[in-house]
């Protein structure tokens, strides 16, 4: 990446965003600890949504809330004119897990970077806007996608998160997460068979098995995975096969989630898969219906220089985070910032949090871990690397060019 000099001005912006986060860490602990306690699914994140938005207009922010047509969606902005820098908050918890994936710590480091930005721009006279746009329905529900379609980030310069994930290697904790990276893109599929019903003992012949269709769909599938890329991944459920043992089913359903390392590629082998659907419907005589059971997530199009400047500013705090430009990490994840990342430069990093050798997302014990001082505090660490980012888009025209290029030379690979 082509090196610029970076003015002065930054170095006293580290200070007062780490003073800006440090003052206003405790509060943001209750505001995690009141989104941990009580997870809200997809769509229902409407406690977590009153909680951001009071702490936001006690602090004398003016919020939209509902915003985007989404009702537990919130946009609070700061500043007049010049670039915008949006930081990305997210609240939704998993079914039954709770905060399993950890978006407690995702809303609070975000809801950081905004307070330290602001800090910054309270101290300069330049022009820049600062967005903490809350967003819901992370977890299978598309809310980024629904966000991108009312125009969220219709004029947006640089959009930033960052994800907790536990330790990238237990025997190397010096390091602190990954800054240059990506992820597999996901979406997902419905096939309903339908078939004919009958006795399953004194007229089988009569019948169409939809659960025939299902199970060699299943096989179908099996057989595939010998001739997908290592990185491919198709997960197939079965949550319908009939009603009774003694008749022949009329009906099946499989649930197929497909990913990639890229959109294209995911959209690829979604057709073959969807080929081994109609194959199986055709072979038993039934009938097929399919349908999206999750919108497309892409894959993240990490942005250089954003990712760049964030292990930068995270140095400054005695934090190594990985980004080497010539080997852009591939987690096996799927998020709906990928989507964003089509759209304007971006910056979605991971962070480690304390857990136990073992520990994956989505489980009761990364919950656990997700709510814990010492995983906060990581939280607030990573919001100061987000703010300095931010800030150098809004305040730097040079660096902001650089991260526009890389963008439009990134839409070339795709």
């Amino acid at each position: 990446m082509e090196a610029i000099s970076r003015p002065s001005s930054l170095s006293a912006a580290a200070h007062q965003i780490s003073d800006a986060v440090n003052g206003h860490e405790a509060e943001l602990h209750i505001i995690n600890e009141k989104i941990h306690r009580n997870p809200e699914t997809c769509y229902e994140e409407f406690q977590a949504h009153d909680v951001i938005v009071d702490f936001l207009e006690k602090r004398g922010f003016g919020v939209i809330k509902n915003a985007f047509g989404l009702q537990t969606a919130f946009l609070a902005e700061y500043g007049q004119g010049g670039r915008i820098v949006t930081f990305c908050a997210e609240y939704d918890a998993l079914p039954q897990i709770g905060h399993g994936c950890g978006h407690n710590l995702i809303a609070v480091s975000s809801i950081a970077a905004f307070l330290g930005t602001v800090a910054t721009m309270k101290e300069s006279s330049s022009p820049g806007r600062v967005q903490l746009l809350g967003c819901p329905a992370e977890e299978g529900g598309g809310g980024k996608l629904k966000l991108i379609e009312a125009g969220a980030f219709a004029n947006v310069d640089a959009s930033l998160m960052i994800h907790p994930t536990p330790p990238v290697d237990h025997s190397r904790p010096e390091i602190a997460g990954i800054s240059y990276g990506t992820c597999l893109s996901a979406c997902g599929v419905n096939a309903t068979f339908l078939g004919k019903p009958s006795h399953a003992a004194a007229t089988p012949w009569e019948g169409i098995n939809a659960l025939d269709a299902a199970t060699l769909s299943y096989t179908a599938v099996g057989l595939l995975r010998q001739h997908i890329r290592p990185s491919d991944r198709i997960n197939i459920i079965m949550p319908e096969g009939g009603t009774a043992h003694n008749v022949i089913p009329e009906r099946s359903r499989i649930r197929c989630n497909v990913r990639s390392e890229t959109a294209a590629q995911m959209n690829s082998l979604k057709t073959r898969v969807e080929n081994c659907f109609k194959g199986a419907a055709l072979a038993t005589g039934c009938t097929m219906e399919l349908s999206v059971a999750m919108a497309p997530y892409t894959d993240i199009r990490p942005n250089e220089g954003l990712c760049t400047e964030f292990a930068d500013a995270m140095q400054k705090w005695e934090r190594k985070f990985v980004c080497n430009l010539e080997d852009k990490v591939l987690s096996a994840f799927s998020t709906d910032m990928g989507n964003v990342s089509y759209e304007v430069p971006s910056f979605h990093g991971n962070f480690s949090i304390p857990t136990a050798p073992g520990v994956g997302l989505h489980t009761e014990e990364f919950r656990d871990a997700a709510g814990t001082l010492e995983a906060h505090k990581v939280a607030m660490g990573v919001g100061k690397g987000m703010a300095a980012t931010g800030f150098r888009v809004l305040k730097d025209e040079q660096f902001a060019s650089l991260v526009k290029r890389n963008f439009e030379a990134d839409k070339k690979l795709r």
